[in-house]
């Protein structure tokens, strides 16, 4: 069986999309940013929780910020991105479930009254909603450089606060000149699916 998605649109979500390292000098508008996101919302999390919360670091003076706490290799892409979106975890996203999930709006106390609880399934749910969001930004033609190499207390304490959680910055534009490694091997699916 094959799949229903045209072969183009598989290639420029998956097979030819690779993370950038380099962009061209043109500008994500906020227009772009609203329509990846107007797609990714219907991307499925448990509670229909949303926990997910882009930063967006268009200013020079922010972008110096967050350029000292990125990891070595990470800094002059990031300086030099068109966009870079900090994507974080709200601990406090339980607050928004009774409108959110109101087939069920007892879960926000019945799950989720516990701060431990709520920041692991917050990290669980907004990690997904971090790789809907690289796909939608592939779907907007873009190009999407994650990464995790930072001071995520750093990065906390400059740009967010203790009810929410960094877990990656994201470069985000048309891709430059070289701006992708090769492609790496990928597992098999014989190596990676298993039925029992």
């Amino acid at each position: 069986m094959s799949l229903v998605l045209d072969p183009a649109a598989q290639d420029l979500l998956f097979r030819e999309a690779h993370t950038a390292n380099a962009f061209a000098d043109e500008p994500v508008t906020d227009e772009q940013v609203q329509a990846i996101y107007d797609l990714v919302k219907f991307g499925p999390t448990a509670f229909n929780q949303t926990p997910l919360r882009i930063t967006l670091v268009r200013s020079a003076e922010a972008r110096e910020r967050l350029v000292q706490h990125m990891a070595e290799g990470n800094q002059a892409k990031t300086a030099t991105a068109p966009l870079v979106a900090i994507l974080s975890a709200d601990n406090e996203f339980h607050e928004e479930l009774p409108t959110l999930f109101p087939a069920f709006p007892q879960a926000k106390d019945l799950f989720f009254s516990e701060r431990p609880a709520r920041e692991s399934a917050a990290r669980m749910n907004a990690a997904l909603q971090a790789a809907y969001f690289i796909v939608g930004v592939r779907a907007a033609g873009l190009a999407a450089g994650p990464m995790t190499g930072f001071d995520h207390e750093g990065v906390r304490k400059e740009f967010l606060d203790d009810d929410h959680t960094p877990l990656m910055v994201v470069n985000i534009g048309k891709p430059g000149e070289n701006a992708a490694y090769p492609r790496s091997p990928r597992l098999a699916y014989d190596d990676v699916v298993t039925t029992v």
